[in-house]
């Protein structure tokens, strides 16, 4: 893989992360939204 997939990669995990998702109001309620929907993947 080139090194610019490398940072997309990185950005993806920054922007739509777990962490990310965590430390916004927003995000808590992104995540608690998709664990009651039962989805597999809470985050990317």
């Amino acid at each position: 893989m080139s090194y610019s997939g490398v940072l997309k990669k990185r950005k993806r995990k920054k922007t739509h992360g777990f962490l990310a998702r965590k430390k916004t109001a927003g995000g808590k309620n992104v995540l608690k939204r998709r664990t009651k929907k039962g989805r597999k993947k809470i985050s990317a």
